[in-house]
């Protein structure tokens, strides 16, 4: 029953060796649990102020993708736009080449086709001619079957000659 009445004595020396107690806690035991303590509030304070400049970084980061991505699609842009260009400029070119190529066709057809036509007049007059001669050579042999017309025309043919020069 002692323990739950306390002896004076018992009293006085229990709290002596409390209050040594509590010295030596509040002269090296306190500092060291402050000292821990402040260490961790500095870790925590330098993790919070890291964690701010990875915030930042990344803020950075995704403005500097994001005009990356905006200056590419306008290079994108550019690009299609000057493509586009090109294709209208190829095109054109080949047309005014299909042009030109079909305009020299036609007109080396229209040469050809004139170089035809004169040879075909020039072919048609050699056989109007030929037809001609000989209808006046079967004419002339019939009128000419006797000597004295044939003399009477070779006459009148050669005053024709001796008048011309």
């Amino acid at each position: 029953m002692e323990l739950f009445t306390p002896d004076y004595g018992l009293v006085i020396w229990m709290f002596v060796a409390f209050a040594i107690l509590f010295l030596i806690l509040w002269k090296k035991g306190w500092p060291a649990i402050t000292n821990m303590i402040d260490k961790r509030a500095d870790l925590i304070d330098k993790g919070v102020e890291y964690a701010q400049q990875a915030k930042d970084q990344l803020d950075k980061a995704q403005l500097s993708a994001d005009q990356i991505i905006a200056e590419a699609r306008h290079r994108q842009a550019d690009i299609l736009r000057e493509a586009d260009h090109m294709k209208d400029q190829i095109v054109e070119q080949a047309r005014q080449e299909a042009r030109t190529a079909a305009q020299k066709e036609m007109e080396s057809a229209r040469i050809a086709i004139a170089q035809e036509r004169k040879e075909a007049e020039k072919q048609f007059r050699n056989q109007v001619s030929e037809f001609a001669l000989d209808i006046a050579t079967k004419v002339t042999r019939k009128q000419l079957k006797d000597d004295a017309t044939q003399a009477a025309l070779v006459n009148d043919l050669i005053d024709e000659i001796e008048t011309k020069n």
